[in-house]
């Protein structure tokens, strides 16, 4: 019920600000504050699909947003740095966001076993996908490398839900079933690719 009123609320958003509707609510979505992608971009496309918005900028505008969101966190970690940021996310008010020192420690396991490269399998992995731009910003990763992978991750992202939306938009039920499908789908891909990086490493010592 929650879910559905704050849906509402978003598609009604996004009707009245455009495309600056979705790169700020993408932007949330991508930072450290809790905000289900899948109500922003989807309703979007749809609302292309009807021949009120374009497309095309409507994925624009989803990247951008997704970017400036992943930047949020990648500064704040590289400026605050990992205790004050570790402190702040075991504080009571980091509960409010649905942050805790494990999903951070979660995110940080990720980034540190699997390089550079998680800052854009990890875009497709629900939990984690706002949190991996954190530890990002502890290792004081290249900006060029974390802007292109978050860029690339989220373009990724943005073009299935905006299809999702395109296709199924008019239709929740079905929206929300392949949703859920292709999200299982990338977590598999994330872990093939995780199996991958170990049996490489272990061919190469």
């Amino acid at each position: 019920m929650i879910l559905e009123s704050l849906a509402n609320f978003v598609v009604n958003a996004v009707a009245s600000l455009g495309y600056w509707g979705i790169a700020f609510f993408m932007a949330v979505e991508s930072s450290f504050i809790p905000f289900p992608s899948e109500i922003i971009v989807p309703p979007a496309a749809y609302l292309a699909q009807q021949g009120e918005m374009n497309i095309f900028l409507v994925i624009l505008a989803g990247v951008i947003g997704s970017l400036l969101g992943a930047l949020i966190n990648y500064f704040l970690a590289l400026t605050l740095g990992r205790k004050v940021i570790y402190g702040l996310a075991r504080s009571r008010f980091a509960k409010f966001f649905l942050i805790n020192g494990e999903k951070l420690e979660k995110a940080e396991k990720y980034f540190l076993k699997y390089g550079n490269s998680s800052t854009l399998i990890c875009r497709f992995v629900p939990g984690v996908r706002q949190l991996v731009s954190i530890p990002a910003g502890f290792s004081k990763m290249n900006f060029k490398s974390f802007v292109f992978y978050t860029s690339l991750g989220s373009a990724i992202w943005v073009m299935i839900l905006a299809a999702l939306g395109w296709f199924f938009g008019a239709n929740q039920e079905l929206l929300t079933r392949y949703y859920k499908e292709i999200s299982l789908f990338f977590i598999l891909v994330f872990f093939v690719f995780i199996v991958f990086i170990i049996f490489r490493k272990n061919n190469n010592k």
